[in-house]
Order: structure tokens, then C-alpha cells, then sequence
């Protein structure tokens, strides 16, 4: 149960629903829609252990589930609605181990958010646009409008103003924080006049927190100057691709890759960022005859930094943004007419010995993970028997 979830409207429910959900279950559905859209969540039926919530429950955060305000958590009631101040909702549904009950169902929708300024986190910089009807609007200049480091200077049109800002320049700033990595600079709109002031200066924040895709904003007045932040929770730019040998050189470009049984298989994970600090490692790899199940046909290759398959093992890499790994080509997949590959990976500041990148093999929980480190799922495939007959790995 629960999953990521990027339509822009559908219908969440507990498993099993209308019967009876199962005990023990602890369900978690991550609802992301569009750029400078919201995520309205109404819930249409509740029938659950009633009482204080303690043993079963739902659970709505604004945003991604471990960084993100609480909105709301029930068992029982009336039917609420949520609205997130981002892009992105989660919602959790947990259940004990005593009585079970219909459970719950909701249907969720996106609307616009209506932003003044946008900002897109793609793998080398952060895309900002401040809508130049919005500076008019307040009685500013889009000449007016420059980063603390003067010398990158935006892109003005007749309709906005653009700026290309890189994660590693322009006075971008890095730190970790609430299990993100953030890149933040600051955007600032002056007033005209210096010995009269009829206007404050405006500062607009911009950050992209490298997590989930999300958006939140929220703004306050200081004394003197307009603060504006501006958030976006991206995802870091992850490709895996075969190569046909452990040299790495020669890329195999076919789809579906045709392999032989204990074939040796090597792959390399790329991390596309500006970001020179940044280290690349294979958590979990797992195949499977169906790209979209990882569940209930599933042969491990490595599962939380643990080799599963003897075959399995690692290659030195040329950078921090490469992890490069083997497997010999299994059984599983003689019994398969296809088999895809579900790799996550980890990124971590390069040189963080506290973080999973440097600790190897480790038995914490899926969803554990330190303050500096994010996850990314990459599916290759399919694989495919030479001959017709199948394979996984």
C-alpha cells in the first residue's frame, strides 16, 4: 500500500477498502503535482477505531513526510479537507494490531497556487522567474532586480525576469538541514530613491531543498525590507545504464537488452548535478518481471547497502557522481519473459563519514536516513533472454 502519486486528481484508499483493512499496516502515499499547483485532499469516508487515535490512524503532513508540518491526524469524525501550501501532501494511514475496519477513502485534486515568482530545481541551477506585472504592480523596476553577486545578471522580457542561478556559484550557499541538502541565494529588489524611502527593498529567498518536489511559500514584512522565501523540494538527476564491459566505455543502447544466463551485466549510476560535493552510492537493487511491482516478485541483488546475490559487486569510479556495479545474469529470469531492475541510490556530501554512503552494509530501516543524505529510484530494463527466455537481474 501507498506509493508515490503524480496524477493530477485520483482517489486514495485503505487497503482492502471497503473490507476490512489488514492489522499492521503502515501505509504512506507521497502526492505530488504540478509546479505552482496545491493539492486539495477531501475525505469522503472514515470508518476506523475511534477514540484517541493512538492505535489506528491517518496522519496528513504538508509536504514530504519527514520534514513537513502536521496538518491533521484522525480516526474518526467528520470528513475534513486539506489543502497544502506546497506542490506536494503526504498522507499515512497506520493500523494496530487489535480490531480492524473499513478503513478510509479520500480523492484529491490539484489548483493553482497562483506564485508571483516560480522557481524550477533542474540538476545544474536553480530556474527563477518574478513576474514583471507583479514589480509593477508594487511601484519597482525590473532593472531594479539583481542577485547579491552582482555580476550574474538575469534575463529580462517584456513579461519577466530570469534568472539562471548554479548550485556551486553566484554566491549560492550550501547547507545541510532537516534531512535535506539546500542551495539558497537571494534575489533582491531595490527601491528608487536614497535619501527619501517610499518603498521598502524587497528580498527574495530562493531556495531549492533537494528531497522531494515541492513547494511552499511564505511571506513576512521586517522593518525595512520585504522578505520573501521561496522553496522548492527537487529531486536529484539519476540515470543507470548497462555497458558491455568493466571498462565502462562502450554504452549497450538496446531496448530490451538481450542477455545471456550468468552473463556478466555491468552498470553505472550518474549523477547529473553542478554540485561538485556531492557522493553517489548503490543502496538497494531489486528485480522483477513488472516495472511497477518491486513487491510481490521480487529477487534482491543488494538491499540496504548488503550484497544479497554472491554475484553482485562494485567497481572504483572515476568521480563522486559515478557508482558502478556488477551481477552475473540469474535463474529468476529463465522463469520471466522480461525483468526490470529498481536501483535506489544514495547521495551524500562527499567526505560525511557519519553518512550511509561511508558505512556499507547496514541493517536500518528503508525510510532511515541521516541528516545529509536523499534517496533516488532509477528502473532500467527490460532484460530479456537471448533467444525468447527470460532474465532478471
Amino acid at each position: 500500500c501507498g506509493g508515490s502519486v503524480s496524477d493530477s486528481s485520483g482517489m486514495l484508499q485503505s487497503p482492502n477498502y471497503p473490507g476490512s483493512y489488514p492489522n499492521d499496516a503502515d501505509c504512506v502515499w507521497e502526492i505530488q503535482v504540478e509546479n505552482n499547483f496545491r493539492v486539495t485532499l477531501t475525505f469522503r469516508d472514515i470508518a476506523m477505531q475511534s477514540g484517541t487515535c493512538q492505535h489506528d490512524y491517518i496522519e496528513v503532513y504538508d509536504g514530504p513526510l519527514h520534514s513537513s508540518p502536521l496538518l491533521g491526524r484522525f480516526c474518526s469524525g467528520s470528513f475534513p479537507t486539506y489543502v497544502s501550501s506546497s506542490n506536494m501532501m503526504s498522507v499515512r494511514f497506520h493500523s494496530d494490531s487489535r480490531f480492524s475496519f473499513r478503513g478510509f477513502q479520500a480523492h484529491y485534486s490539484s489548483i493553482p497556487a497562483r506564485h508571483n515568482t516560480t522557481i524550477q530545481c533542474l540538476p545544474d541551477y536553480m530556474h527563477v522567474v518574478v513576474s514583471r506585472r507583479y514589480l509593477q504592480s508594487q511601484g519597482y523596476s525590473a532593472e531594479r532586480v539583481t542577485l547579491s553577486d552582482s555580476r550574474c545578471r538575469p534575463t529580462l522580457t517584456w513579461q519577466e525576469v530570469v534568472f539562471n542561478i548554479p548550485y556551486n556559484g553566484c554566491g549560492t550557499v550550501q547547507e545541510e538541514n532537516n534531512d535535506t541538502i539546500n542551495y539558497s541565494n537571494t534575489i533582491r529588489v531595490a527601491s528608487s530613491g536614497y535619501i527619501i524611502k517610499r518603498k521598502k527593498n524587497i528580498n527574495l529567498h530562493v531556495s531549492c531543498k533537494m528531497l522531494r518536489k515541492s513547494w511552499q511559500q511564505v511571506m513576512y514584512a521586517a522593518e525595512d525590507t520585504v522578505e520573501v522565501n521561496e522553496y522548492q523540494f527537487g529531486k536529484y538527476d539519476m540515470n543507470i545504464t548497462f555497458y558491455s564491459s568493466p571498462a565502462f566505455q562502450q554504452q549497450v543502447r538496446s531496448s530490451p537488452y538481450y542477455i545471456d544466463l550468468n552473463q556478466n551485466l555491468y552498470l553505472q549510476a550518474c549523477l547529473r548535478s553542478s554540485d561538485p560535493n556531492l557522493k553517489v552510492v548503490v543502496d538497494t537493487c531489486v528485480a522483477s518481471p513488472d516495472p511497477h511491482d518491486f513487491n510481490t516478485l521480487a529477487y534482491y541483488l543488494v538491499r540496504n547497502g548488503c550484497p544479497r546475490d554472491s554475484s553482485y559487486a562494485t567497481y572504483r569510479s572515476p568521480s563522486s557522481h559515478f557508482a558502478r556495479f556488477k551481477f552475473n545474469a540469474f535463474e529468476f529470469m529463465s522463469r520471466h519473459p522480461s525483468v526490470y531492475l529498481k536501483c535506489q541510490m544514495l547521495v551524500c556530501r562527499l567526505g560525511d563519514y557519519s553518512s550511509h554512503c561511508y558505512q556499507g552494509c547496514s541493517s536500518r530501516a528503508k525510510r532511515d536516513t541521516s541528516s545529509a543524505e536523499e534517496k533516488v529510484d532509477v528502473v532500467v530494463g527490460p532484460l530479456e533472454l537471448r533467444g525468447g527466455d527470460a532474465l532478471s537481474g
